[in-house]
């Protein structure tokens, strides 16, 4: 190659560079009660994981091993997640996952914005004297090798690359939306624009950013310290940071792509319950578009010791059985019967009854002839013997929380059972 780096160890070289920071600090309020009690990347996905595993697996398999997750939300099991399942990385070679709570370093407040949170602690980013640092939402379930967007960044010289997906222009104002040229420069970034601005040559799709961002650290030091600056500001990257700085730098988009069909890859924003509970049902599919049985870019997370999942009975009327469903380990199916559901782990379900279509998160127990359809039962509900939820959308409109796409959200709150229960 004539002395010329190959482009896996050009790649290699600037993930090591790299210091990831983990925005985990935001509460989801559209979540309503799924976080009452818990931060939003806390919450439970996909039967055995975190929201916030994806962010944190997607830095590990990239190669960069450098990773501060910042939280202030009501994070306590986060944290703990966090400290018993992922403490595998050595620190003898400088790998770590640190854990950055707010803890009013600069400020006398707690993190007012994304962009403040990163500025209050500039101190032990300046520590760990990254070339680069890449700046990730903590509430998003994708899959993405990071290491071709530093690449990109570093190869156009930009200051500062964003990380963006392709949205129909329809629904692209619930977005921060951006304006971009041929070579994809960003030019303008609105945020929930009224009429988002298309690609160009694309009249039906929109740029949308996945709140990502490579920064030169130098350059990310200069914005934050003049943002921390400018009266009125709400120190954030996609309201001021980023619209405040493309007249003079070079900031450009980067498309989030499947490398295999050249098509958009798959990232979801499970900000409500709809949306949450459709992404959780789509991984019971036969084959789902998020593939979590990918061995070459695994999700990793605290592995719980449980048992094996278990079906007892096999008599008419008592039959334990699950069709077309997700069952954790540790779930007990005892004459019941399960279909088209995700169950999580430790989830006991009684002789005659019936799950259907629902989402049920660890430590749940079932009673006997209950019959529960198109539901989120939170983490150590008890449903009664009996109980029927999601057959009639006004009677659990008393009881529970129903969304907009008829999804019956369950906590034991609303069972008149124990308050702070959620981890």
């Amino acid at each position: 190659m004539n002395g010329a780096k190959r482009p896996e160890r050009f790649i290699s070289e600037l993930t090591r560079d790299t210091l990831a920071l983990i925005l985990a600090g935001g509460r989801g309020s559209r979540l309503e009660q799924l976080t009452l009690w818990r931060a939003k990347p806390a919450v439970p996905f996909g039967g055995k994981f975190r929201i916030i595993d994806f962010p944190l697996s997607n830095c590990v398999n990239s190669g960069i091993r450098r990773i501060g997750v910042l939280t202030q939300y009501k994070a306590h099991s986060l944290l703990l997640h966090i400290q018993r399942g992922w403490g595998q990385l050595s620190g003898q070679f400088g790998e770590f996952v640190e854990l950055l709570p707010a803890q009013q370093r600069l400020e006398t407040s707690w993190y007012a914005g994304t962009a403040d949170a990163v500025w209050q602690n500039l101190d032990i980013i300046s520590a760990h004297n990254p070339e680069y640092v890449l700046i990730l939402a903590g509430d998003h379930i994708y899959k993405m090798d990071y290491g071709p967007m530093l690449a990109a960044h570093v190869t156009r010289q930009a200051d500062v690359t964003v990380g963006c997906f392709e949205v129909p222009v329809g629904e692209a104002s619930g977005f921060g939306v951006m304006g971009v040229d041929d070579e994809l420069r960003i030019h303008s970034f609105v945020e929930k624009p009224a009429e988002p601005p298309p690609m160009p040559g694309r009249s039906d799709v929109a740029l949308c950013s996945m709140g990502i961002y490579v920064f030169n650290t130098r350059f990310l030091f200069e914005q934050l310290y003049k943002d921390a600056d400018t009266r009125g500001s709400k120190h954030d990257f996609g309201r001021d940071i980023i619209p405040g700085l493309l007249e003079r730098y070079r900031a450009f988009a980067y498309p989030f792509v499947d490398p295999a069909t050249g098509g958009q890859a798959y990232w979801r924003d499970v900000g409500t319950l709809d949306a949450y509970y459709a992404a959780n049902m789509d991984l019971v599919g036969v084959t789902p578009e998020l593939n979590l049985y990918d061995t070459e870019w695994p999700i990793w997370t605290l592995q719980e010791q449980v048992p094996p999942a278990k079906f007892v009975f096999d008599d008419d009327g008592r039959r334990g059985m699950a069709v077309d469903s997700v069952v954790s380990g540790g779930c007990i199916i005892s004459g019941a019967t399960v279909r088209r559901s995700l169950l999580f782990t430790n989830v006991h379900i009684e002789a005659g009854a019936q799950v259907q279509e629902c989402v049920v998160l660890p430590q749940v127990k079932i009673g006997e002839g209950c019959r529960i359809r198109r539901a989120i039962v939170e983490r150590g509900c008890v449903i009664p013997p009996g109980m029927v939820i999601g057959e009639d959308p006004a009677a659990d409109a008393q009881r529970f929380s129903v969304t907009p796409g008829g999804v019956t959200l369950v906590i034991p709150e609303m069972l008149g059972q124990a308050l702070h229960h959620a981890r």
